[in-house]
């Protein structure tokens, strides 16, 4: 039966794992030393060789014929068995499928047991962060303090999900991506044994593609292998999904000269090729990070780019400036994020391209806005400074706030525009922002607002006639201390102060109902008296 490549080459040795000497020297010092830990947490991105390193340890410490380097003999029983996956000493564990607390109870009641055939148990509990709460509860004491034959190797992608109680238990080890180097010779070394026909760059595609995961990049040269006799950069770029480099070299030239057709045709043509629109903005993002090194350091030494393309990159650096750049990278990473859940990811990456295309300074930043829009931008910055204002003084004590108010003469009342004798009730427009005035002044004058329940607004120039249905608002509105409230929050809300006028609608100027049995109580000479 035919077997995937990264299975039948996955390392069997700590020798051949790479681009993690940090972790290897390390762990055959101990093994040679006899100073192996209890427990140990293996970190880093997929494919770095965490669960591979696990199960070398696992046969190292184990080993009847042990190598002088700490490395595994690879042909005695236990060994043979551990490849096999059927030693029975040698128990992995998926926590992603196995996360209860039960599954962990039943692992700890099965540490009690000794080994059948080798010196140490050896539990490998993969993707650990998918454990519940309950279950790392249910792990930390045989964590602690294990039987002296049990050892504990856990590995995870994601080690902020690891509670710091688990992590202290362990001996931890980082695993790095590996080198860029290292995956295109494993690559090529590969395609060698297994008669596959690879070409050089087609080999560099691949390990870019990767993201320094050995996993990813040998399934994708498994993937190319069927399409023809020879690998190319062409044919990889097809199975990966991804644009051929020249598309995306295209797409950056016309983004640069603003050729907004261009750039859409060039998408129009992926997408009827069924290109992964969503990798061709992650392309993008990574050759732009490529041209924002150059632009910044010209240090060709840190690029991810095919060699034959640094000319062309170093070309687009230079007519660029650096700004443009990286608020070309922040909308293409911000669109990348808005893929994954758009309706349509073609329609989103058209909007970003045209947007950040368009050569408009707005485009890609706020503060460059054209001078139509800049009114708008001056209103919308002054509108959030007050709202901040207002935020600080709500949250101050009365003694703070009296300590930072800024003692200065208040403002005198401005002057009526217009003659307000002359103006009849249609000369004005409903206030729309009467509700936030009302909000604003029951922060400022509880009191003024309780007299104002039901009221209306409207303006006219720079008078405001309030209708109130309490009539009581005209006796609080004639203290000064209460007006002045009044048009501070109104100042608060519309950005200037403004003429006040009040007036009682009709309905509040009649007696209410209570009112009228009152008096009429009165006049018949029956006493009243108020309930409390």
């Amino acid at each position: 039966m035919y077997q995937a490549l990264y299975r039948k080459w996955r390392p069997l040795s700590f020798a051949d794992v790479l681009s993690q000497p940090q972790v290897t020297t390390t762990l055959q010092n101990q093994i040679k030393n006899g100073t192996t830990a209890h427990a140990y947490l293996f970190t880093g991105s997929r494919g770095t060789g965490k669960t591979t390193c696990a199960r070398i340890l696992a046969k190292a410490v184990n080993c009847e014929h042990p190598r002088p380097d700490g490395n595994p003999c690879l042909e005695c029983e236990i060994c043979r068995d551990a490849e096999n996956a059927v030693l029975s000493d040698l128990i992995e564990i998926d926590a992603a499928s196995n996360n209860s607390v039960e599954d962990i109870r039943d692992l700890r009641d099965a540490t009690v047991y000794t080994p059948e055939r080798c010196k140490f148990k050896v539990y490998i509990i993969d993707e650990v962060h998918m454990l519940s709460p309950s279950a790392f509860n249910a792990l930390l004491k045989i964590m602690e303090e294990p039987p002296a034959y049990v050892k504990f190797i856990l590995a995870t992608t994601e080690i902020h999900k690891v509670p710091a109680t688990i992590i202290s238990r362990c001996q931890r080890y980082d695993f790095r991506r590996i080198r860029q180097e290292d995956l295109v010779s494993r690559l090529c070394t590969i395609a060698q044994h297994e008669g596959i026909s690879l070409e050089k760059d087609a080999a560099e595609l691949m390990a870019r593609l990767s993201d320094g995961g050995m996993r990813d990049a040998i399934s994708l040269l498994d993937r190319c292998s069927a399409y023809g006799e020879t690998i190319t950069a062409q044919i990889t770029a097809e199975a990966a999904g991804a644009a051929g480099r020249e598309y995306l070299l295209t797409i950056l030239d016309a983004l640069h000269e603003g050729d907004t057709p261009k750039m859409l045709q060039t998408v129009a043509q992926l997408h009827d090729a069924s290109k992964d629109l969503q990798r061709l903005c992650e392309e993008l993002i990574l050759m732009l990070r490529d041209v924002m090194l150059l632009k910044a350091t010209g240090d060709i030494s840190l690029l991810h780019c095919m060699a034959d393309e640094i000319p062309a990159l170093q070309k687009l650096a230079a007519e660029c400036d650096l700004d443009t750049v990286m608020a070309q990278l922040h909308a293409l990473q911000s669109c990348r994020e808005r893929m994954g859940r758009a309706v349509n990811r073609r329609v989103e990456l058209e909007m970003t391209l045209i947007r950040i295309g368009s050569k408009l300074p707005a485009a890609v930043s706020v503060a460059a806005a054209p001078s139509a829009n800049a009114a708008e931008v001056q209103a919308l910055q002054e509108r959030i400074a007050q709202l901040e204002s207002r935020a600080a003084a709500a949250a101050m004590t009365p003694e703070e706030a009296e300590i930072t108010k800024p003692h200065v003469s208040p403002a005198p009342e401005p002057e009526p525009e217009v003659d307000f004798k002359s103006l009849r009730i249609e000369d004005f427009k409903p206030l729309a922002q009467w509700p936030e005035i009302l909000e604003e002044c029951g922060r400022i004058n509880p009191a003024v607002l309780g007299t104002l329940a039901g009221s209306n607004a409207v303006v006219n120039a720079n008078i405001i006639l309030i209708v109130a249905e309490n009539p009581f608002f005209l006796t609080m509105f004639k203290d000064k201390h209460n007006a002045k409230t009044l048009g501070d929050a109104i100042q608060n809300v519309m950005g200037k102060r403004y003429v006040i006028r009040a007036k009682c609608s009709a309905a509040a100027a009649k007696p209410r109902p209570v009112q009228e049995m009152l008096e009429k109580a009165k006049n018949s000479g029956i006493s009243t008296t108020a309930v409390t």
